[in-house]
């Protein structure tokens, strides 16, 4: 792993690997409770750091807290560019404005791709794309260009589930890619397993990956 000022790794011998030096943020204020609150022997309610959220109640903190992996990508990558970090409350709370998240009785719709990048690019002047079709194939050269990817895949990624119900449905934040693999951050991943620069194999990216996602990077260009 190369660093570049800080903003990122790019080889300069001509290998595969490229890696961004990018902080990692789970979707739980606790990333070592993870496996828990997954597993079902603690609810995220009884998450100690729980106000960290900028949640008002552990319930409030609960609800959200399962819903906000896109948020916790987009917490990486503004600390990754050195922009402020505001609590993840604070930036659900400005994408319902924006559109990105539509709350309903019963649950909430998104992360809204288009609203969401608009949302980045004026509140946070980052580029920002949608991707309703972002190929595999694209994704090597985007991150050696410096771009970060939301990636919409499915949650069992953690673990490289055999065969996973469908693809997509969970945001990841690719960070890397080598020859044989693309890199993650999972706001969902197990500690010292699937949480912070996780190696995804290439050949087995596609049982998982819905093929869409958000191209970021800095700057409007």
């Amino acid at each position: 792993m190369r660093g570049s000022n800080g903003f990122g790794a790019h080889p300069a011998d001509g290998s595969a690997t490229v890696i961004h030096t990018v902080p990692y943020y789970a979707q739980w204020a606790s990333p070592d409770l993870v496996p828990a609150i997954i597993g079902g022997t603690m609810r995220a309610a009884d998450d100690p750091l729980w106000a960290e959220y900028g949640a008002k109640s552990p319930q409030e903190y609960e609800w959200w807290s399962w819903r906000l992996c896109g948020m916790a990508c987009l917490r990486m990558a503004l600390g990754f560019w050195r922009h402020p970090v505001p609590a993840p409350m604070a930036l659900a709370a400005e994408c319902l404005e924006a559109g990105a998240y539509v709350k309903r009785a019963d649950g909430l719709d998104g992360l809204i791709y288009g609203p969401f990048a608009s949302y980045a690019e004026r509140r946070w002047g980052l580029h920002a794309r949608s991707r309703p079709r972002l190929p595999g194939g694209e994704i090597p050269e985007l991150v050696a260009s410096g771009r970060l990817l939301l990636l919409s895949v499915h949650p069992s990624i953690r673990e490289l589930a055999p065969s996973p119900p469908h693809r997509g449905g969970h945001l990841v934040l690719a960070v890397g890619t080598t020859e044989d693999h693309v890199v993650i951050h999972n706001p969902s991943g197990f500690p010292g397993h699937s949480q912070q620069f996780a190696r995804i194999p290439w050949k087995v990216l596609d049982r998982y990956y819905a093929g869409r996602g958000v191209e970021l990077g800095l700057g409007a260009g």
